[in-house]
């Protein structure tokens, strides 16, 4: 109902969630939508990097017959890319809290 005030609702996923897809048969495809200098700085293996201002222009780029996630730092810039990608018929998570609270691998790997 509120639809057009906050955004089409998008559910959200939990990094031990979103690190047991990735080792499924049918993984997900995630997309980080942070800036270049972050995504260079680290990310997380086979992710895709589609900036946040490039999202509506790139997103035929990626399979609608998969789930998509949605990453940045802190899950805000994702949610608005995953609320993009779900009003195009993309089936889409947001990943929660973003690399913040992520705890898997990282390419390159962090000092954390």
């Amino acid at each position: 109902m509120l639809n057009w005030l906050f955004g089409p609702r998008v559910q959200h996923i939990h990094a031990d969630e979103l690190k047991t897809l990735m080792k499924s048969e049918n993984p997900p495809v995630i997309v980080d939508v942070r800036t270049h200098p972050e995504f260079r700085e680290s990310h997380i293996p086979k992710a895709v990097h589609i900036p946040l201002p490039e999202v509506r222009t790139r997103m035929d780029e990626l399979p609608k017959e998969k789930v998509i996630v949605t990453v940045c730092r802190t899950g805000h810039r994702s949610l608005v890319a995953a609320q993009a990608l779900h009003s195009a018929g993309y089936q889409v998570k947001n990943l929660q809290g973003g690399m913040e609270l992520w705890t898997g691998d990282v390419v390159p790997r962090s000092r954390r």
